[in-house]
């Protein structure tokens, strides 16, 4: 399970309906209606927040208003209600960590979109993360050996 911290606008299509498919995972564990994934350290950051079910919803819609922004036909219905939450903070860290993650992924299935975003230094952050100042977070598995 990969639930980006960075904007759903970098990912190519493979990448967005994952994303997609991944969240309305995470989202049945948090209501308790999956619980394959209950202890899963993606998990955490919703988990921690003051209103995990709609930190998720939020989380969802952004992925959606990305998928509709392209043209696909996601299920808006599966989202729930969304309400302004509190941001979960991010840190640089781990933005730089993944986009990293995103860049390897890109270069091999999808190069073309690579390109798209190679004058990026410093990526978006989905919208329901705030950047803050921070290493790669503690619960990310190593990629190559190297966190950082």
């Amino acid at each position: 399970m990969r639930l980006w911290s960075l904007h759903p606008k970098y990912l190519d299509p493979r990448g967005l309906v994952a994303l997609w498919r991944e969240a309305l995972l995470a989202k049945a564990v948090l209501c308790g209606e999956a619980r394959g994934y209950l202890h899963h350290p993606q998990l955490e950051r919703f988990k921690a927040h003051a209103h995990p079910r709609l930190a998720i919803n939020s989380y969802l819609a952004a992925v959606h208003d990305e998928a509709t922004r392209r043209g696909y036909a996601f299920d808006r219905s599966k989202v729930g209600p969304v309400r302004t939450v509190r941001a979960i903070p991010v840190g640089s860290g781990q933005l730089a960590y993944e986009w990293r993650h995103l860049q390897r992924k890109l270069a091999g299935r999808n190069p073309a979109v690579l390109a798209l975003w190679r004058g990026v230094a410093v990526p978006a952050c989905h919208p329901l993360f705030r950047r803050r100042p921070g290493p790669v977070a503690s619960w990310e598995r190593a990629l190559d050996g190297a966190l950082g």
